[in-house]
């Protein structure tokens, strides 16, 4: 009877905790912000080559979900690749050839890329080598697909953490990427409802984009593909014609000053400059009066060598003062005189100045 209520105490204390068991993974993923959303490959890129010789490397780009864990699988590589997230969703990797591997052209190359218990895969539609065009050459009969409309939302400011939104409206069941000229990689568009494609790019640091960068669409179904080059600005008009006007980072040369930075004296003045002061002491008084003489000559001469040696020792160095169209200044510092002069008009990037055009 005992045994049967201590069963019994048991079975409620278990069910007690059963919530708490069955809650644990949604409770965790909302408490540590875990994504339980399928992961996503935006783009895929490979630095095509000139050669597929032992000793080449092959350069990959992935973007997608960020922090999840990518993976490359070459047909005819000995070994997978795993690439580093060198910025949130940008994943970069890079295979040596050995000569042990069969790698070819055309050979596939699959992307896995994992977030938590989820795996989104995509291969490669591009060749290895340089010239050869997509993985597959072959043309089979069929109508040809048709892109209809290619648009985009422009953004108010092309530089880092700003968006571009993509639409493609064209042959339903097909693969659209995209090609943005200063942008390492492409982009993928997937299909959101029949016929539309659409999807948004986060611009990053590395980027070089402008407002009339070139972007290409290709539609892919089956092995036909159409493409057709964007016709609009990734820019609104608005906020171009105030960066014409205004330009941050430009500016003209207020003043170029030279900076004189004292050296500090070291032993060997200190030393000599003593020693020069005794044999000058030396030279004056008499008994007692000689030797005070020497002390004070040594403590002088000590003094006096020591700062002798630091005036040697002094270096200068050139501040350039940048006053920008935002009324802001910034000045450069130059080991050497630099070539420009009061009145220029210059740029400043990342802390070097150049000449504006």
């Amino acid at each position: 009877m005992k045994i049967s209520q201590r069963f019994m105490a048991g079975v409620v204390a278990l069910s007690a905790l059963m919530p708490l068991v069955l809650l644990s993974d949604h409770a965790y993923a909302q408490q540590y912000n875990v994504s339980q959303a399928n992961p996503r490959i935006e783009g895929f890129n490979v630095d095509e080559v000139r050669r597929l010789t032992p000793g080449t490397e092959l350069n990959f780009n992935i973007y997608g979900t960020p922090g999840g864990v990518a993976t490359l699988h070459i047909a005819g590589a000995t070994r997978n690749l795993t690439l580093v997230e060198a910025e949130a969703g940008q994943y970069e990797g890079t295979y040596t050839i050995s000569e042990r591997d069969k790698i070819e052209a055309r050979s596939p190359v699959t992307a896995n890329l994992r977030v938590g218990n989820q795996v989104a895969s995509m291969v490669l539609n591009e060749s290895l080598q340089v010239g050869i065009g997509n993985h597959s050459a072959s043309v089979v009969p069929g109508p040809q697909p048709r892109i209809e409309r290619f648009d985009v939302e422009p953004a108010a400011d092309l530089s880092g953490g700003n968006y571009l939104q993509f639409t493609v409206f064209g042959t339903p069941g097909g693969k659209v990427d995209l090609a943005i000229k200063g942008v390492k990689g492409k982009l993928f568009l997937p299909e959101v409802s029949s016929g539309e494609y659409a999807s948004t790019y986060t611009i990053k640091k590395r980027d070089r984009i402008t407002s009339n960068s070139v972007v290409r669409a290709n539609l892919r179904v089956g092995e036909r593909v159409t493409s057709v080059t964007l016709d609009k600005s990734l820019q609104s008009a608005a906020v171009s014609a105030r960066a014409v006007r205004m330009c941050n980072n430009c500016g003209t040369i207020e003043a170029v000053n030279r900076v004189e930075v004292k050296g500090e004296g070291g032993y060997l003045g200190t030393i000599g400059g003593g020693v020069v002061g005794v044999l000058l002491g030396s030279q004056i008084g008499s008994g007692k009066g000689r030797t005070a003489a020497q002390i004070a000559g040594a403590l002088g001469g000590a003094y006096a060598g020591h700062a002798i040696e630091g005036k040697v020792r002094k270096s200068y160095h050139y501040e350039v003062l940048v006053r920008l169209q935002n009324g802001a200044t910034q000045t450069v510092t130059y080991a050497t005189e630099p070539e420009y002069r009061v009145g220029d008009s210059v740029k400043i990037n990342d802390g070097v100045i150049s000449r504006a055009l």
